[in-house]
């Protein structure tokens, strides 16, 4: 199978979020991903867009995220792009320490960790990438 490549370049509009979501669930079942890991990555992929645009473009209509899906014949890959400064991946609190558990926020990237094959970040000068990987087998 050659590989397939999807983009969108979006503003930081949450009104968006829905439509993005649909837009990764087709592909996901474009590939036959079965139900589970679709919600899996759903979850997660909608996780990642709202910190992109929350946290890191601060909502700010002016500023974009781009996604890029790759669709291999082993895995299918989201990338994420805000413009933001990034953030110190290792400051961020454990959610499962008895002193977080009642928190309302933190939990996003390990919600991520948990749902996804690989989660990664790439913090550049011209913004945060967030890279979820499925595996299609």
């Amino acid at each position: 199978m050659a590989e397939k490549v999807y983009k969108r370049v979006v503003s930081s509009d949450p009104d968006l979020l829905p439509e993005l979501e649909e837009f990764v669930i087709q592909i996901a079942k474009e590939v036959n991903l079965d139900s589970t890991k679709i919600n899996n990555l759903a979850l997660s992929f909608s996780e990642a867009i709202s910190n992109c645009m929350k946290h890191g473009n601060r909502f700010d209509k002016s500023k974009t995220v781009t996604i890029v899906v790759t669709v291999s014949e082993l895995k299918l890959t989201i990338m994420l792009k805000d413009e933001g400064k990034g953030f110190d991946i290792n400051s961020v609190p454990d959610p499962t320490k008895p002193e977080n558990i009642l928190k309302d926020s933190g939990r996003g990237i390990h919600i991520m960790k948990n749902f996804v094959d690989d989660l990664r970040y790439n913090f550049t000068p011209q913004g945060t990438e967030i890279i979820l990987e499925i595996s299609l087998r």
